[in-house]
């Protein structure tokens, strides 16, 4: 049995902040958060932010900086991985489609990439293209600008995550392993259950997964009540996994989640299953990846 690394998606920016009092939102919970996760066995922390006012998912480098500032301090051992996903969606209401709503937020691939830029985290993710989301949103993730990120990330020594919700975006991320814009080993995130993606199930899952080529390091994680069942499937299959309120907010049936009980339970599904989990060291060495702080 191969080792298991799981990441723990801490927040994400979803509109889910009212429907749980655990969902994290100023940088100071995020950041305890992540070192609770780290404490659970989490070997790696994925970071959006959101604005402390309205709890809305945000892009501000501050916000990434506080909650960065934090973790680091706490010399707690787990690896950063910050999203560079905030900046793609189109909104467009059902009563309205002919005007932008008012959670539209396109901004450029720079913008996108700023406190990636500045932090140095060992992982950023990048949303490997274009989606239906939901029923009024339209995530826009244009392959030119894919290439863009792939490129700077390359640059500044961050190890891209390329998340994909669907087999046409795992070619976008093969096409930027052709063209020579991902180092070392690529990493590889299935998401599974969002609406316009791919369903949760055993068979998207091996899907994916058959389009990888053999030095592809990859993990995959179900939305809502499929999160537990992807990581015994994702473990099964050869792959790592993810857990997280981003995800899901419930630990089981009427009992709302913390992120370290999600972790917890994770660690403990996929010990019975008889497989170990792997320390943020094995991590990088797996990765190649580079620390910078």
């Amino acid at each position: 049995m191969h080792k298991i690394a799981i990441t723990c998606a801490l927040t994400g920016a979803g509109d889910t902040v009212g429907r749980s009092p655990h969902v994290p939102v100023t940088p100071q919970q995020i950041a305890a958060d992540a070192i609770a996760a780290a404490e659970a066995g989490a070997a790696i922390v994925h970071i959006h932010v959101r604005d402390p006012e309205t709890g809305a998912g945000a892009r501000d480098p501050a916000l990434f900086r506080e909650a960065v500032a934090i973790i680091r301090a706490s010399q707690t051992d787990v690896v950063l991985n910050l999203t560079a996903g905030m900046g793609g969606i189109l909104h467009r209401p059902y009563e309205d489609p002919m005007q932008d709503g008012p959670n539209t937020d396109l901004v450029t691939s720079a913008e996108r990439f700023r406190h990636v830029v500045e932090l140095r985290p060992e992982i950023c993710t990048i949303d490997c293209g274009s989606m239906n989301f939901g029923k009024e949103d339209v995530v826009v993730n244009r392959p030119r600008d894919l290439a863009w990120m792939a490129k700077r990330a390359q640059e500044l020594g961050v190890k891209p995550e390329l998340e994909c919700f669907d087999l046409g975006q795992v070619q976008h991320g093969l096409d930027l392993i052709a063209a020579g814009l991902i180092d070392g080993r690529p990493l590889f995130q299935f998401v599974l259950g969002v609406a316009g993606g791919a369903p949760a199930s055993p068979e998207s899952m091996m899907a994916l997964r058959s389009m990888l080529p053999p030095n592809a390091i990859w993990a995959a994680f179900g939305i809502s009540r499929h999160e537990f069942p992807m990581v015994a499937q994702a473990a099964l299959l050869g792959g790592h996994v993810r857990v997280g309120l981003e995800d899901n907010l419930w630990l089981e049936a009427g009992q709302l989640a913390t992120n370290a009980q999600l972790v917890a339970k994770a660690v403990r599904i996929l010990g019975e299953l008889g497989f170990g989990i792997m320390s943020p060291a094995d991590v990088r060495q797996q990765l190649g990846l580079k620390t910078f702080h």
